[in-house]
């Protein structure tokens, strides 16, 4: 029995962690998989390559078309969308408190400026400038 138990433990280590790795990759497949599928236009993506746009046409089956700027449209495989993504919306609306803090901000920037003027400038930039390569030159 004890001659046993050994490559019995041994097989016990490599197997769990194998099997919990398919687990994991089974189901990031089975994710990607319905992100794909649930596609629709109007969806802002991201491509795996880095590409930021909207889905046009998601009617083909290996295909979609995506909108990559005001009447660009291109045509990618569905598997090269990596994510959805939200839309960034630009709020114009201002609350009440920075409404409030506009003139304290304004009169602390006029504060520092005066008191930059009493003071005199120096330089103290220690930056140096490396030398240009010189390719092709033996």
């Amino acid at each position: 029995m004890n001659q046993l138990l050994l490559p019995l433990l041994l097989m016990l280590v490599v197997a769990v962690p194998l099997i919990m790795g398919t687990r994991k990759q089974k189901k990031q497949a089975a994710a990607q998989k319905e992100l794909q599928d649930s596609l629709g236009p109007g969806d802002r993506v991201m491509t795996t390559s880095g590409l930021y746009g909207t889905v046009a046409d998601a009617s083909g089956d290996t295909t979609i078309d995506i909108e990559i700027a005001p009447g660009v449209v291109t045509t990618w495989l569905r598997l090269a969308v990596r994510e959805k993504v939200q839309p960034t919306v630009e709020d114009d609306t201002t609350t009440e408190t920075e409404v409030a803090e506009a003139p304290v901000e304004a009169d602390v920037k006029a504060e520092v400026k005066e008191e930059a003027k009493d003071e005199p400038v120096e330089a103290t930039s220690t930056a140096q400038v490396a030398p240009p390569l010189e390719h092709g030159k033996k």
